[in-house]
């Protein structure tokens, strides 16, 4: 029995034998449809405008205040959707604590199957390229794909481009126009392992541009582009990896409210862009 075939899949299974214009067999839909069934929910759509939280501050920072609700249509299994007003956009939902690639768009694909028309995510991030004193944020353009699940979505390329330019652009001039909150525009690194960090991967990260670290923003936008379903990724950088005490500072309500900040700018944003009717 020749094996080679197997052989040569065993050692590749990454990127090996994959048809990325195939459908998928398992569909957010179906997951949703059994969820409802089985939880008895009621068929509500999620807010057009919804937001990734991997760190949960913002959530934490709703439900203290007394200012999320849940939301009573979200079959996910694995996640809570909080819904609020936000600064004149309406209502905007919430998922906070999907930290990673896979767990990042796994909600990602479920919030586009559930009525979401932009997706919002705001990250916490490590320092790559000093270019300022931390916190700030950065509008990710394009995502070194150091992680395993955008490779389902997209043949191997280097980075994972933000696929919407002009939404890129307007989400970016309301951004810089934030006062109090400085803003930047670039490259990213996303990885899978945050504590193999090292001095070699660090600084190939920084030869090829990227500002940060963090751990969605290749899949996401990798998504986005098989999709077409709109999200825009933020690194809020917060950090140098710890390297130094007294690291990891936010800012007021731990960062919260320049988080929400920067999703109203998103929002205004992607308002200004014209869309397929």
């Amino acid at each position: 029995m020749d094996d080679k075939p197997h052989r040569a899949e065993a050692a590749w299974p990454i990127i090996g034998l994959k048809d990325h214009n195939a459908p998928s067999v398992f569909r957010p839909e179906a997951l949703l449809r059994e969820a409802r069934r089985q939880r008895q929910l009621p068929l509500v759509t999620v807010p057009e405008i919804c937001v990734l939280d991997p760190d949960g501050d913002v959530v934490r920072h709703l439900k203290r205040t007394g200012a999320g609700r849940v939301h009573e249509g979200w079959a996910c299994y694995h996640t809570e959707l909080l819904a609020f007003d936000l600064d004149g956009m309406g209502e905007v939902g919430i998922v906070g604590c999907a930290v990673g690639a896979p767990f990042a768009v796994l909600v990602a694909e479920q919030l586009f199957a559930s009525g979401c028309r932009l997706l919002v995510s705001v990250t916490s991030a490590g320092q790559i390229t000093p270019i300022g004193p931390t916190p700030y944020f950065v509008l990710i353009d394009r995502a070194l794909r150091d992680e395993g699940t955008s490779y389902h979505y997209l043949p191997g390329s280097t980075f994972a481009e933000a696929p919407d330019a002009p939404l890129l652009t307007n989400v970016e001039q309301a951004g810089r126009a934030l006062p109090g909150i400085t803003m930047h525009r670039g490259a990213t690194w996303t990885t899978d392992a945050p504590y193999r960090e090292t001095e070699a991967a660090i600084s190939r990260a920084r030869d090829l541009g990227a500002l940060a670290v963090e751990m969605e923003a290749a899949a996401l936008y990798a998504f986005s582009a098989t999709s077409g379903s709109p999200v825009v990724c933020f690194a809020h950088v917060t950090n140098a990896m710890a390297q130094t005490e007294g690291d990891f500072e936010k800012g007021e309500a731990d960062g919260a409210k320049a988080t929400l900040a920067v999703v109203a700018a998103a929002a205004r944003g992607w308002s200004a862009t014209p869309r397929p009717s």
